[in-house]
């Protein structure tokens, strides 16, 4: 028999609307009933899951079988060092490691290092004794300065995000006494006396930039920056260039930046232009014809983007010279300056793309780099150095590994220097990848992929696992897998639905896919499924839903509004229960979703419009497709209670349908760490998924 949550009402009441809520008691992290209802919860999910023990050490075997896991990455170049890391055979995590640059060889292409470790190799920091005794570990920042003396290091050891910092000197290998404690993942060097940093607040919203001075304790860290609006975050970093210290100052609507001369950490940062509700921007620093200039991404022009540029110095929108227009069809995302060449980030039907412009001396046009698949992901594969001829970039498709390549930017010649290997005899050719265009029911075109084996029998439908995201202008780009080539050879499809609420399509696709447009989301998925069971490809009985964190929320959405379509929904640290953790101000993040969500508390439009779709508020008296959960009991961005209270709802609403929920009790939002026990975690959700639309039990 599954547990029964008890139920304990407590009612929630805003604009005089007032919800009673049986589980809310279950927030209690702290309780002893609290963890004794999820311990009895894994132990039910370990006991309905206990039959798929073979399917799921199949996976787990046929993963870690395609995985070369003695390895090392592309060693990059950052000043008088090869940087790379290495993973060894049989354990958790891996090593970061550096070999000197040897006069006389190619400054640019990286050398050949051998599997055995060679002499000059030197081990900056092995993540398995820094994670020995814990049962999670996750690393934040690793930087080490340009002269290659100190790498400053941050480590997470229970999940929840919480960053413990240290300095390590590489001359000697010893450890600093400094040591800074509770703060955000990220750290940057301004030379070897300074180490820029972040702090959070109760709410765990980056709020304030720290200065800390090598060799002395945190008590004495100066504070450079404080940011009191609850809707901004802060950040902090350097431009490639090395000039210039930059602190942003974000929310999801409007930016403010403001700058420091590298060679002068102890200076004011001076704002390069106030903010203004609505206005996003992001600078960069470019040297045109021997003078500073600004590169500037901006909205002003329109919701995709334009880039303009200036002196580097305070600026105002409309004094920009134009480098590249605004246009409806094309979503800019960046534009990275080196001294000899400017690489442009942008998106076109649903692809992202990347162009080059040389710099001789100034500018000149901007080259697409051209592949031949239709589906498949480019971007920037590793380049700290400013004055390089070449341009390292990786590539994956859905069929075609990872590789990593530079393009010498004069000549256009391009250098394969590392694909990913997948042992077992993997052949590209025995899979195929294609886009399919579904109209929603409002009339936008939805892109959705697919992938399956080539010699798949299409002509009948097949089991289906669809996976779905659409928030935060987040884009599901083609990846590799090697786990899904255990899908695709059990004759199963794996289709992604680029839903509005993503940013596949552009800043509109996004804009209309939240606030309260944010049903779109669900609406769009749902069509999806309904285009796939119409075409023959699959069926309601053979047709699984898979996402994960808002794309939780997404499956719980679809689960209250289309329950037939499904055989089965996995939901990963789902966020299923919106409306309730919006209301509170005081937890992680929420402030800051205002701007993503709506704001509840202040705004009955949004509450009312949420509580018409937030998933634990609308569970029904309805046959619900068997759903599984999984959530980590450390997670700060979803609370694990928004999944237990959902599950245990469903159970005493729901007329029929499987629920279970697993709460791993070490880990984060991630899930667990360790590589193996990541696959592991990963067989087990997908064995379970397998089993309910296609019958695998091995």
């Amino acid at each position: 028999m599954y547990p029964i949550a008890d139920k304990r009402p407590s009612t929630r009441t805003h604009h005089g609307i007032n919800f009673v809520d049986n589980y809310e008691w279950l927030r209690d992290k702290g309780s002893a009933d609290t963890i004794a209802y999820l311990e009895a919860e894994n132990a039910y999910t370990a006991e309905q899951t206990a039959h798929l023990g073979t399917l799921e050490d199949n996976l787990f075997q046929e993963l870690k079988g395609r995985i070369k896991e003695t390895d090392m990455s592309v060693p990059v170049r950052q000043g008088d060092y090869w940087y790379f890391g290495r993973t060894e055979e049989g354990k958790s995590y891996g090593r970061s490691c550096r070999v000197p640059v040897v006069a006389g060889q190619d400054a640019w292409l990286p050398p050949t290092i051998a599997e055995e470790p060679p002499a000059e190799e030197q081990v900056l920091l092995d993540f398995n004794e820094l994670a020995a005794g814990h049962d999670f570990f996750s690393v934040g920042a690793s930087t080490v300065t340009l002269s290659g003396n100190f790498v400053a290091y941050s480590v997470d050891v229970t999940g929840d995000e919480r960053y413990d910092l240290y300095i390590k000197d590489l001359r000697t290998g010893e450890l600093l006494e400094d040591r800074i404690e509770g703060i955000f993942a990220g750290a940057t060097w301004a030379g070897e006396e300074y180490l820029f940093y972040q702090r959070v607040d109760d709410a765990w919203r980056p709020d304030s930039v720290w200065r800390h001075r090598v060799g002395t304790p945190a008590s004495e860290d100066v504070l450079v920056f404080q940011e009191p609006d609850e809707k901004f975050w802060v950040g902090v970093g350097t431009t490639r260039s090395d000039k210039f210290l930059l602190i942003e100052a974000s929310s999801k609507l409007t930016s403010e930046i403001w700058v420091l001369e590298l060679d002068n950490p102890t200076g004011e940062f001076r704002c390069q232009l106030p903010r203004q509700e609505g206005l996003e921007y992001g600078i960069d620093h470019a040297v045109i014809d021997g003078e500073d200039r600004w590169l500037v991404i901006h909205n002003a022009a329109g919701p995709n983007f334009e880039i303009g540029e200036c002196p580097a110095t305070a600026f105002v929108i409309e004094d920009l010279n134009v480098l590249v227009p605004h246009r409806s069809d094309v979503r800019l995302e960046c534009i990275d300056p080196f001294a000899g060449h400017l690489v442009l980030g942008y998106r076109r039907d649903a692809i992202g793309r990347v162009a080059l412009m040389k710099l001789d001396p100034g500018y000149t046009n901007f080259t697409e780099m051209s592949f031949e698949e239709e589906l498949y992901s480019v971007g920037s594969g590793g380049n700290p150095e400013w004055d390089t001829p070449v341009f390292r970039y990786t590539y994956v498709s859905f069929t075609q590994p990872a590789s990593v390549s530079l393009l010498d930017v004069a000549t256009q010649q391009r250098t394969l220097l590392k694909q990913q290997e997948v042992l077992g005899g993997y052949n590209p050719a025995d899979y195929v990848a294609t886009r399919r265009w579904v109209t929603a029911r409002d009339g936008a075109k939805v892109p959705v992929s697919l992938v399956h084996r080539a010699d798949l029998d299409m002509s009948k439908p097949n089991p289906t696992i669809l996976y779905g995201y659409g928030s935060y202008e987040h884009s599901i780009d083609p990846d590799f897998s090697n786990l899904q080539i255990s899908v695709y050879d059990r004759e199963v499809i794996f289709a992604v639905a680029h839903v509005r609420g993503g940013g596949e399509m552009g800043r509109r696709w996004y804009d209309d896919g939240k606030m309260l447009a944010k049903k779109n989301t669900f609406t769009d998925f749902i069509d999806v499924a309904d285009d796939l069971i119409a075409a023959g490809i699959t069926a309601p009985e053979m047709l699984g839903a898979e996402g994960g964190s808002a794309g939780g929320l997404l499956m719980g959405a679809v689960a209250n509004m289309a329950p037939d379509r499904f055989a089965a929904i996995s939901a990963k640290v789902p966020f299923v229960d919106p409306l309730t953790s919006i209301l509170m101000p005081e937890l992680p993040l929420t402030v800051m979703e205002w701007e993503e969500w709506g704001d509840p508390l202040h705004n009955k439009e949004v509450y009312d419009y949420m509580a018409s779709y937030a998933p634990y508020e609308n569970v029904a008296a309805l046959q619900y497709p068997n759903i599984m959960a999984v959530t980590s009991l450390n997670d700060t961005r979803v609370l694990y209670v928004e999944p237990a209270k959902w599950i245990a709802k469903l159970r005493d609403t729901a007329v029929g349908g499987e629920f279970l929920l697993k709460t791993e009790m070490a880990a984060g939002h991630g899930g667990v760490s360790g590589r193996y026990e990541r696959w592991h975690q990963a067989a087990f959700e997908l064995a379970w998924l397998l089993n309910q639309i296609a019958g695998h039990t091995e």
